[in-house]
């Protein structure tokens, strides 16, 4: 096996907290402002980060992928969203900082009660986004007190043995795989910037700069992103402002002329060069920075979205095929996994940590795994009820008999991203656990069976998952659905399906989760979780509407042992069977070397 891609160790380290916070509010107070903010973010406002840009988990023990730490000279606070809700008071010192939810609660509330009148509160500008540094300026004025750009930022200035940035090469991305030219892409968007009267477009977000120049890299973890900015023009040339460590003659023969390479130092100038032009900026998404700077050059900002956000959802026809190849490749491994779990942990000596490493072991083996698309969720018993679990050496919990086991995963392969949640009864499930099992399949398998009109949100289509829950009275506390990259993030706008969901319309070719589930503190957890893509469906007769509906695309079998088969109806019978049948035929051909796990396949989607 080769080198695994994840560790078990925990990341942060509340013990160190009080020390840091100290020398943090020493180095504030030498800087004359009253507070800091420290986001869970780079200057690139991703989900994944470099190990440099883990300032929250530095000074807190917080190691989500979303949180908000304010410190003021007497009190302090942490803000994470319902997923972190158990792990924030597992990983932090709650006499140091009040753990508030981060959409109930909200900072900018805490912000208006807590700051005094006067009062200086810092934040550094690449941090934020420009929309969110607007919104505390507004609660700030509120409590009488100013935002000050606080630059270099407070943490790093403390933090003696703070990383590296990340050098990784970036690379190009094949054509047969990305299905679309770069130079093709460029042309497009820049069609729509002159339609817009936009002379170019600032670009921070990695997911879009790696999409538009066809490149990948390892900058961060799980996710194959090259760091850098990038200016599109309205001529289609682009200037692109990536560290020179990154850049091979590989790559600067694949971009080509009408992309002009410059180190990071450039950036801010070539924002000031944008003075007295029509500057598009995604608020939303780009730093603060971008917005001071172009504000001080006189560029006249056109607020919109990131133009390669849209595009990019909507997969070409060359995206689709890869990920269901990925897609295939992956469920055999995890059908490998599956039929080893189903033999090893009724014997009661496999953990947590095993399952995670069995599982990468199965991945690896199929030779074409890059990297895992994010750390594996392996929750046994009551662990499985921690939405965002991430098991550590500290964490590790033992696979129990009679207990359900939730397994969340996903990889990282040149011709796809998966993701891919399975929950497995060990032993004999109790009658609670099945009706909540079947429940939040029937809950899945509505979802994946919706038709629905050109121009609906996945904020409308959220409640067919619900449905079968709250009949009982029940729910859960996360969105149904994420969209998924090509070969690039596991979690990509801008569509979701979601109560908060956004007001983008769901459109052909997007791919997003179907991943509804039900969580018992305490006890247990369940999560059943597909891919889908946005297609066209069939004309409905007598139908006046051009609908569209989902394909899934990933293969694994769904635990038949924790299905109570009363419970559904006979659609919903129909298409478990179908999906099942579906999975055995794809799955097949890759496991013929193991007849083992054949048979295994063969049982586990058997029709019902």
């Amino acid at each position: 096996m080769n080198k695994p891609f994840q560790t078990f160790d925990e990341q942060g380290d509340a013990s160190q907290s009080a020390a840091r916070m100290r020398a943090l509010r020493s180095e504030l107070a030498k800087r004359g402002v009253d507070g800091f903010m420290i986001p869970r973010s780079d200057e690139h406002q991703g989900e994944y980060v470099p190990k440099r840009a883990e300032r929250l988990a530095w000074l807190t023990g917080f190691t989500g992928s979303a949180g908000l730490a304010i410190v003021l000279m007497e009190k302090a606070a942490i803000f994470v969203d319902g997923r972190y809700t158990l792990q924030v008071r597992n990983q932090t010192d709650t006499s140091l900082f009040e753990t508030l939810d981060l959409m109930n609660d909200g900072p900018t509330n805490w912000l208006e009660a807590n700051l005094t009148k006067g009062a200086k509160l810092g934040y550094d500008p690449w941090l934020h986004t420009q929309g969110a540094i607007e919104r505390f300026r507004i609660s700030a004025e509120r409590a009488g007190a100013t935002l000050v750009p606080l630059t270099p930022n407070a943490v790093d200035q403390i933090w003696p043995d703070q990383p590296e940035p990340p050098h990784a090469r970036a690379v190009p991305h094949p054509l047969e795989l990305a299905g679309e030219t770069s130079q093709a892409k460029r042309a497009r968007l820049a069609e729509d910037l002159k339609k817009r009267g936009a002379d170019a477009a600032v670009l921070t977000l990695p997911d879009s700069i790696c999409w538009l120049l066809n490149i990948r890299g390892a900058d961060v973890p799980h996710t194959p992103f090259a760091l850098s900015f990038a200016v599109l023009n309205a001529d289609s040339s682009v200037d692109l402002f990536i560290e020179p460590r990154k850049s091979s003659l590989e790559l600067l023969q694949h971009l080509g002329n009408e992309v002009r390479v410059r180190a990071p130092g450039d950036f801010g100038p070539a924002l000031d060069a944008l003075a007295a032009k029509s500057v598009l900026a995604d608020p939303q998404w780009s730093a603060a920075f971008v917005f001071d700077r172009l504000e001080r050059a006189g560029a006249k900002i056109v607020r919109a979205s990131d133009p390669c956000q849209l595009p990019k959802a909507c997969k070409n026809e060359a995206e689709l095929a890869g990920t269901r190849r990925a897609h295939i490749r992956d469920g055999a491994a995890l059908s490998r996994f599956l039929a080893w779990f189903a033999r090893e942990a009724p014997k009661g000596h496999l953990t947590e940590i095993d399952t995670v490493e069995k599982l990468e072991s199965f991945r690896q083996a199929t030779g074409a795994l890059k990297d895992v698309s994010f750390d594996s969720i392996s929750g046994a018993g009551p662990h499985g009820a921690i939405v965002h679990y991430r098991v550590t050496k500290k964490t590790n919990r033992r696979v129990e008999l009679d207990q359900l086991f939730l397994i969340d995963s996903g990889a990282q392969f040149v011709d796809g991203t998966t993701d891919v949640t399975r929950t497995v009864a060990v032993g004999k499930p109790t009658a609670e656990m099945r009706d909540r099992f079947t429940r939040v399949l029937k809950g899945h398998i509505q979802l994946a069976l919706a038709r629905f009109p050109e121009g609906t949100t996945g904020a409308q289509l959220d409640a067919f998952a619900r449905r079968p829950l709250w009949d009982a009275g029940l729910d859960y506390g996360h969105g149904t659905g994420h969209g998924v990259g090509s070969y690039l993030s596991v979690h990509e706008g801008p569509q979701s399906i979601s109560p908060r969901g956004t007001t983008q319309a769901l459109k052909a070719g997007m791919i997003c989760s179907n991943e509804p589930g039900y969580y018992k503190t305490g006890e247990y957890g369940i999560r059943i979780e597909n891919l889908v893509v946005v297609r066209e469906a069939g004309e409905i007769p007598g139908g006046e509407k051009k609908m569209l509906g989902f394909e899934t695309i990933t293969m694994a079998p769904i635990d038949l042992n924790a299905v109570e088969p009363a419970m559904l109806t006979e659609a919903e019978r129909a298409w478990l069977n179908a999906y099942h049948e579906t999975v055995r035929t794809a799955l097949s051909p890759g496991l013929a070397d193991d007849a083992e796990t054949r048979a295994w396949l063969d049982q586990a989607t058997r029709a019902i």
